[in-house]
């Protein structure tokens, strides 16, 4: 029997500076395509937690040791990754520290909470969004059974 074809599984943090004032959150700049700004992450290995691959990821992306506290969601519109189709499983973390652009950040860029959001890959501005009503409100973001539901690519 062939194994089926499935989209691709990956992982983003959120990743919030708690000795910082105002509890920025950490963005990356991408390396390579596609560009621009985004939420640290990466894709999961093979015999990998989706867990252990998130710590995993801040350490390669932003040379930080991250603390994960809550999933804020799974987010997997098919057209939400112009590469193709691709799951992230997404996190929020807490870590302390000077994070350090590595892998496949070129920079690092600290986001605070009433700030307005840069142009960003994917779609981060949805999940950022997510992210502030969370912190603001505690609810996590609802299913989202249809494509298209604020993708920003």
């Amino acid at each position: 029997m062939a194994a089926p074809r499935t989209p691709l599984l990956a992982v983003d943090v959120v990743v919030e500076l708690v000795h910082r004032p105002g509890v920025p959150v950490v963005l990356i700049e991408r390396r390579n395509p596609p560009s621009g700004w985004a939420l640290p992450g990466g894709f999961v290995d093979v015999g990998e937690t989706v867990e252990a691959a998130a710590v995993r990821e801040m350490r390669e992306e932003i040379s930080l040791d991250v603390e994960l506290t809550a999933l804020l969601g799974v987010y997997s519109d098919p057209a939400r990754d112009p590469r193709g189709h691709t799951v992230s499983v997404v996190y929020v973390g807490r870590a302390r520290g000077e994070p350090v652009a590595a892998d496949d950040a070129r920079r690092i860029r600290l986001l605070q909470a009433d700030e307005a959001l840069p142009p960003l890959a994917f779609d981060h501005a949805l999940i950022l969004s997510d992210y502030r009503r969370f912190r603001e409100t505690g609810e996590r973001p609802p299913p989202r059974l249809h494509s298209g539901s604020g993708s920003s690519t």
